[in-house]
């Protein structure tokens, strides 16, 4: 029953209204000012299945898994130092904000963030002093409960079937939108066209396998991974609702 639903979720997720409504360089911009809390804690999932299925610590230990070890690595290699078009490497997270300032999205409420982070303020503490709506604080609450308080594979199965697997469809249908994208943010169109590209080709593969491997050592996790994954779809639902809201408001 939840596979089934989960995968019609996921349809909704993949075609949601939300991209149709970015019809002007303003909309564009305040879509992305919400976005980039997504684009930052996705990392944040990212790098918590890498502290789990590595070492990170000193001193080294061996992986349990390896295979799992390389899946996990080999995300995190493009995700976190992927090779810039013209600037070396950098992480996609600095990619979307290059792309931000291109198109003059406000950056002072992600910049913020990270920069209390930097101080020592705890993520959910600096999450509510810096000035986003309160869609983008709930979303980024869920994500943040997810990372840091869930198993490792119930923060898989979120990883896989709220991100890797669906962010090529739903980036296609931001492509989809014609002059704007295209003409007004050649960055955006690239860290785009790079995620689908990556995400088809390689990560969500990875991510697939990766959460199979871990699924396999229990026959409870199955479950929960179904209903942590579903959880997790909700959530990126309802976020994009909120952010569709949001951009009904403004003037054409």
């Amino acid at each position: 029953m939840y596979q089934s639903l989960l995968e019609q979720r996921k349809r909704k997720l993949c075609s949601h209204a939300l991209f149709m409504e970015i019809t002007s360089l303003r909309k564009l911009q305040l879509f992305m000012e919400s976005h980039v809390f997504a684009v930052w804690d996705f990392m944040t999932l990212t790098k918590r299945l890498q502290q789990d299925l590595t070492c990170t610590r000193l001193p080294w230990l061996p992986p349990a898994d390896a295979q799992a070890a390389r899946l996990i690595n080999e995300i995190v290699l493009g995700e976190e130092s992927d090779e810039h078009p013209s600037q070396g490497h950098c992480s996609h997270f600095e990619w979307y904000l290059q792309a931000m300032v291109e198109v003059g999205a406000c950056t002072l409420a992600i910049k913020r963030f990270i920069a209390l982070q930097r101080e020592g303020v705890d993520a959910s503490a600096a999450l509510h002093r810096v000035d986003v709506p309160a869609g983008v604080a709930r979303f980024v609450d869920d994500t943040l409960h997810i990372a840091l308080n869930a198993s490792t594979h119930c923060v898989a199965a979120a990883f896989f079937h709220s991100r890797e697997q669906v962010i090529p469809s739903m980036f296609e249908d931001i492509l989809r939108q014609g002059a704007l994208i295209h003409h007004q943010a050649p960055t955006l169109c690239t860290y785009l066209k790079r995620h689908i590209e990556l995400d088809t080709e390689n990560h969500g593969p990875a991510a697939e396998q990766l959460l199979e491997r871990l699924t396999s050592a229990d026959p409870t996790y199955p479950q929960q991974a179904y209903e942590a994954a579903l959880a997790a779809v909700e959530s990126r639902i309802t976020f994009w609702d909120e952010v569709r809201a949001s951009l009904q408001e403004v003037q054409p």
